[in-house]
């Protein structure tokens, strides 16, 4: 009775009811156990960077592989030096003699004409393959199938003994009379021979070489110049030839050059050539490994030389496709003088 009656301050004071965990707001569980959100790194300064060290890769086995090479190379080298069987004074000696001389303008002499009268003819056939006439394809085909099928030696002997087969060749109306005359005993040559059968062996080659670069140009090209009135033949001079030259280019010198060295073969036609010459000078004196370094340097130097006329005559043919040529080999050793004659004025060390 008395705790019925009693006043509001006199009742005991009871806490407030916990909730259970069960009962707490998903969103406020999830917003505490969130990471909370990284702050953005700033870019490093220019000193950061300035301040780093820059380590180049080192490739071990590509410096084991260098010296190796070296190696060997200083030990060919010295072989060359050191060895007497190389006989390098009967090499010098022999080098530039008239003898030599006139043999090595006989090889120009017959890669010369055999070079042009082969591309000459090798145009005309691969325009032959390239034509809508079947007979001309065929022939033109089977000129290139033959004269590559069979040796250079064996063509240049046959030549040779063109009056063997041919006592007389006439001009006159076909399978009728013969209205003129002329023997071949004296008419081929040994010169002649070679050339005529350098020429055509080069020939089936460059025909070839020429269908190859004439159809890697696209033929849309042709096409918008026919549309615009060009004339064909004015396509094939200006725009057909200009294109197909890059593809023609490096394939024909290395015709050139293997026909320059194939002018050794020759010899078997006694024609005084570089390397017949050769060797009737070492069937004389013995010294066979010097006058084939005789003939060895002359065709290295020649070769040479022949490379380096490709690689400026492939140079103008890129014009249209390279707007920014790089530099010559001369450009660059001017450029590197330039540098060096900078560097020593202000004293510093070109980069």
């Amino acid at each position: 009775m008395d705790i019925a009656t009693g006043t509001a301050a006199d009742r005991p004071s009871v806490p407030p009811p916990v909730p259970p965990p069960s009962s707490a707001a998903p969103s406020d569980a999830l917003s505490s156990s969130a990471p909370s959100p990284k702050k953005e790194s700033s870019p490093p300064s220019a000193a950061e960077l300035a301040a780093l060290k820059v380590v180049p890769a080192r490739h071990y086995w590509r410096w084991v592989a260098g010296a190796a090479a070296l190696v060997v190379v200083a030990q060919f080298v010295h072989g060359l030096v050191t060895n007497p069987g190389w006989d390098w004074d009967t090499f010098f000696l022999y080098l530039s003699t008239d003898t030599v001389l006139k043999a090595v303008w006989v090889t120009l002499q017959l890669t010369a004409y055999g070079t042009a009268l082969g591309f000459a003819l090798g145009v005309v056939l691969a325009f032959m393959r390239l034509s809508r006439s079947v007979i001309l394809q065929t022939v033109a085909w089977t000129y290139i199938w033959a004269f590559r099928s069979i040796p250079l030696i064996v063509q240049l002997l046959f030549w040779f003994n063109l009056a063997y087969l041919y006592q007389e060749l006439g001009v006159g109306i076909p399978f009728g009379p013969v209205l003129w005359s002329f023997d071949t005993m004296n008419l081929v040559g040994a010169m002649s021979a070679a050339v005529i059968g350098l020429a055509l062996h080069q020939a089936a080659y460059a025909a070839e070489i020429v269908r190859g670069g004439i159809i890697s140009v696209e033929g849309g090209q042709l096409e918008a110049a026919a549309a615009l009135g060009i004339p064909r033949l004015r396509q094939i001079r200006r725009i057909l030839l200009p294109q197909a030259m890059r593809g023609i280019l490096p394939n024909a010198a290395n015709e050139v050059i293997s026909l320059f060295k194939g002018t050794s073969i020759v010899s078997v036609m006694a024609i005084g050539e570089l390397f017949y010459q050769v060797q009737v000078i070492y069937g004389r004196n013995g010294r066979v490994v010097p006058l084939l370094m005789v003939a060895t340097a002359w065709y290295i130097l020649l070769t040479t030389l022949l490379s380096v006329a490709q690689y400026y005559v492939e140079r103008h043919f890129a014009r249209g496709a390279e707007r920014t040529p790089p530099p010559t080999p001369l450009q660059r050793a001017r450029s590197f003088t330039r540098r060096m004659r900078a560097a020593a004025a202000t004293g510093g060390f070109p980069r």
